[in-house]
């Protein structure tokens, strides 16, 4: 299926901005029947699109453990296969410096959590990070990677409020990790629930989306957060924490920003679009959305994780 901006529903605008993010002709199209929740990541070599896949109950190693796999969307095409059939729970993804894919593996009652990588070619995982001074991670949740190598990422306790993993022995906190000397700090501590998270063009500036609303399957607390806050990044440390936005309906869990400095979030209808100083300028619909990511050979084509179909969105801005 595919809809013109001509017909008016997928795209909202809030601000006259909005046209700078659309362009003249903005494309919206649906992949149905894909089972694509988080994770998405736009692997240039192959035109294609690796995500993770909606948690599926199972009975093993223990009952209420989930299983996910990794699928992969070829992009012309719009083919959808199995790119790694079992992960250790499999959440959010990026590739590193690299191109190798890192992996937030939220682990099970059985198995740890972790932050792996895995080589594309012969989708060896190894595991980069899985502890903090010997203590478990709770869930990873999204991950990236900046410029000098550093590895940032969200370690919510959604693991254990959905029944697969034991009760957290940390907080939900976000970390940095260093290659170079194998350290793991934490960088930021009074998130609710810390989820997406994504760097300013010129890496000055940290967004991290807090999904605290959510508390477990089935529950939203209006008064908890649905926000996105903004941090300036000092080395190691983060300051200035300041509200960028508040997210509605729903939580805001995938983020990215483009080129411009502009900030994406997803939220229970779609992908709003943020200036860079917190102005909503508008949104593109897609209910169900969980996370997305810029790909396309210029980097300007939205995939978006709606669950049960992904929904690819060409438009002028080009991802960061």
């Amino acid at each position: 299926m595919s809809m013109s901006a001509a017909a008016a529903s997928p795209f909202v605008t809030y601000a006259p901005e909005f046209g700078d993010v659309l362009g003249p002709s903005p494309e919206y199209s649906v992949v149905p029947g894909v089972n694509a929740h988080e994770g998405p990541v736009y692997v240039r070599e192959w035109d294609a699109v690796l995500f993770t896949t909606v948690p599926v109950v199972t009975n093993i190693p223990a009952p209420g453990d989930r299983s996910v796999s990794i699928g992969m969307l070829a992009v012309q095409s719009l083919e959808v296969s199995t790119f790694a059939a079992t992960t250790n729970m499999a959440n959010g993804m990026t590739l590193d410096r690299n191109g190798e894919l890192l992996i937030c593996e939220q682990g099970t009652r059985m198995t740890s959590a972790a932050i792996s990588r895995m080589n594309l070619e012969s989708r060896e995982v190894t595991t980069v990070v899985d502890a903090w001074f010997g203590l478990p991670f709770n869930s990873p949740n999204d991950v990236v990677v900046k410029s000098d190598g550093t590895i940032w990422f969200t370690d919510p306790g959604y693991g254990y409020l959905q029944g697969f993993r034991n009760q957290p022995l940390v907080g939900d906190f976000v970390y940095r990790y260093d290659p170079a000397d194998q350290s793991v700090v934490v960088v930021a501590d009074s998130f609710k629930k810390p989820n997406g998270l994504a760097f300013s063009p010129d890496e000055s500036v940290l967004y991290i989306n807090d999904s605290g609303a959510i508390e477990g399957p089935g529950t939203y607390y209006v008064n908890l957060p649905h926000h996105i806050r903004a941090f300036d990044v000092r080395g190691v440390q983060l300051s200035g924490d300041r509200l960028f936005a508040v997210v509605t309906p729903g939580i805001p869990d995938g983020l990215k920003v483009d080129s411009a400095g502009r900030v994406y979030s997803s939220s229970a209808t779609g992908v709003k679009v943020y200036s860079a100083d917190g102005k909503l300028l508008g949104e593109i619909l897609a209910p169900g959305v969980a996370n997305f990511c810029f790909g396309g050979v210029d980097n300007d084509t939205l995939f978006l994780m709606c669950d049960t179909n992904i929904t690819i969105v060409k438009i002028a801005a080009k991802g960061a």
